[in-house]
């Protein structure tokens, strides 16, 4: 069974605990072991970095130093952690000197970088390490009819993170989405951004900005938007009401994680992977 050093991030431990135990459920039916990194601690999320560089760069680092000590590489499900884990593992890998400044700070907690280890995004895991074609292998119960807007958000695959990385046209999510027998459709904006944290500062922006993701997913004739992400999945769930008090319109469109499409494929219950406990509830377009 492979094993991995898994990263939670402060999201899975509340609000997208449904990703969190869908992740674990879905990894293990496929072979795959999500170890815990022990006494992690928050990556900085998507503010930290422009309030104290150094600081943050120290915090994520903290991370990777646990998983080297485990020998393992280090699985992120937050797409906000994942960037932030995945970049500063590059950066302090190719700049000795900031290395040096980072050591020097983990010396107060007896550990060192020393770029040894990899950095993946769950959704990564499942379709490039363990690979389409085996998720397919294993699918027992697939998801014939359901029609899914494939929703990659914007921080999974930019900047581009390797040289033959294809951010403009990425495929991986929706050949995931087939091989679990469902339906991916023609969806224009799933590589647009959730708005993020916008909703703090500029309301009208991001509601526009999720506006203009609900209707593109469902004009589109998606029963299901799919997502790698919790904010994203916070933001095109959470605020369908103010969106439709907002722009005059009805969404009421279910948005679950891979994770729990996957699983549901797998065979595995819906409970155990917390379907059912989203505010747009999942189960009359699963039941189609």
């Amino acid at each position: 069974m492979k094993k991995y050093a898994y990263f939670p991030g402060c999201s899975l431990e509340k609000m997208a605990q449904s990703y969190h135990v869908s992740g674990i459920e879905a990894s293990r039916a496929l072979g795959v072991e999500l170890e815990e990194l022990k006494d992690w601690n928050c990556c900085g999320a998507t503010t930290y970095f422009h309030v104290d560089e150094l600081l943050a760069y120290t915090l994520t680092a903290r991370n990777l130093a646990l998983a080297e000590k485990e020998n393992l590489d280090l699985v992120a499900s937050c797409a906000a952690c994942y960037k932030n884990c995945y970049f500063t593992n590059q950066y302090l890998k190719e700049d000795p000197d900031l290395a040096d400044h980072i050591n020097f700070a983990l010396e107060e907690d007896n550990l060192r970088f020393n770029g040894t280890i990899e950095v993946r995004h769950l959704i990564e895991v499942f379709a490039q390490d363990i690979g389409i074609e085996a998720i397919k292998a294993k699918v027992s119960n697939p998801l014939q009819g359901l029609r899914v807007a494939a929703y990659y958000g914007c921080q999974i695959m930019r900047p581009r993170k390797y040289p033959l990385e294809d951010v403009e046209q990425p495929q991986y999510f929706e050949d995931m989405m087939s091989a679990v027998g469902a339906e991916p459709i023609d969806f224009a904006y799933r590589l647009k951004c959730c708005s993020g944290s916008l909703l703090l500062t500029n309301r009208q922006a991001a509601l526009s900005m999720i506006h203009d993701l609900l209707y593109n997913a469902v004009g589109h004739g998606a029963a299901v938007i799919a997502t790698a992400c919790p904010m994203c999945q916070v933001n095109l769930e959470c605020y369908q009401n103010q969106v439709n008090q907002e722009f005059g319109t009805d969404f009421s469109i279910p948005v679950l994680y891979f994770t729990q499409l996957v699983g549901l494929a797998l065979g595995i219950e819906p409970k155990r992977l917390k379907i059912g406990t989203e505010l747009v509830l999942a189960t009359p377009a699963l039941s189609r």
